[in-house]
């Protein structure tokens, strides 16, 4: 779920991508650069204690301190005949499916899916962000390494994307589940729209630094949590989409996605109160470790446009349902 390596030679379907506002497909990198600078430092060493500290608290919770009397054992055993369970690894067999050939759109394509298997929108959004903590913060350690990171572009990113993350988390958390679903599904429908849309921008390069980047990662954090995704489409391809170079752009955005998407995470399993999304989490991670063969095979055998409006034709037609079941 988005560790990328990112292929950045000037190959016919990275340029197609440069010219659809997309990031580059996922090869292997041949330079590396250490981040020299101490707050890239910090940042490095922040995901790899965060990373750590989550999975020993995880590890404890399930096999510690049983819920209701029932053991780790017997709580992966109740996981794996749940169709709740199921239904997430199809989520994210699909959603990564869709992550691996187009860089983007893992959250909105399998928020808007969730919401049409049932799940509440804060019980999807939640799920979809502690399934990506481990993602995003292996995304972002490579993207450090590679030397990908605007240290600029990152800090200008970093603390309006978490606030904007924490409110929007609080936000859906907040809200009856039946009365916010609509907004969330129209708000996904529009964002599948936008996808469409790429097939026929046009990209003109431009040089200087970014402008309205504090707006645009407050306004990114906050409709990812509430949507479930979006910092990608929002974020990423708003400012690749502008001219600037993308190499820098994705790797920024990334390594800051680490944090915004650990603080929803943070916000939502506080705040969801007596709904477990745990068995929807595990069903995500496992669905999406089998999806880069598909990925790979789709890339290769489909046009570029022809995936960017299968997908956004779906994640449409599924908001479409999700809101039609909503008002009914």
């Amino acid at each position: 779920m988005k560790v990328r390596d990112l292929d950045l030679s000037n190959n016919p379907v990275n340029a197609e991508h440069a010219e659809l506002g997309l990031p580059p497909l996922e090869n292997a990198v041949t330079h590396a650069n250490d981040p020299g600078h101490p707050v890239l430092r910090v940042a490095m060493w922040s995901i790899v204690g965060l990373l750590m500290a989550l999975s020993i608290a995880l590890a404890s919770r399930l096999f510690t301190q049983p819920a209701g009397g029932v053991g780790g054992l017997q709580l992966v055993a109740n996981a794996l005949s749940s169709t709740d369970f199921w239904a997430a690894v199809a989520v994210g067999l699909l959603a990564q499916t869709v992550d691996g050939a187009l860089g983007m759109a893992y959250g909105i394509t399998s928020t808007s899916f969730l919401l049409a298997t049932g799940s509440s929108p804060a019980v999807a959004s939640a799920s979809v962000h502690i399934a990506e903590v481990f993602t995003t913060g292996v995304s972002g350690l490579a993207h450090l390494k590679l030397g990908n990171v605007n240290r600029n572009l990152f800090l200008r990113l970093l603390v309006p994307g978490m606030l904007g993350a924490a409110s929007g988390a609080w936000v859906l958390s907040s809200i009856d589940g039946s009365a916010i679903k609509p907004f969330v599904s129209a708000y996904l429908l529009l964002m599948g729209l936008y996808v469409i849309s790429k097939i026929f921008r046009k990209i003109r390069p431009r040089g200087g630094e970014p402008r309205h980047v504090a707006k645009l990662g407050l306004f990114g954090g906050f409709v990812d949590a509430v949507g479930g995704g979006g910092w990608g489409p929002v974020v990423t391809t708003t400012l690749v989409g502008t001219g600037h170079d993308p190499r820098t752009t994705i790797g920024s955005v990334n390594l800051a996605e680490f944090f915004l998407t650990f603080i929803s995470a943070g916000v939502f399993a506080l705040l969801i109160g007596d709904e477990n999304p745990w068995a929807t989490v595990a069903g995500l991670v496992l669905g999406g470790l089998f999806a880069a063969p598909i990925a790979a095979l789709l890339t290769k055998r489909l046009h570029t446009k022809a995936l960017l409006a299968l997908v956004g034709s779906t994640i449409v037609l599924v908001s479409a349902f999700n809101i039609y079941r909503s008002l009914a």
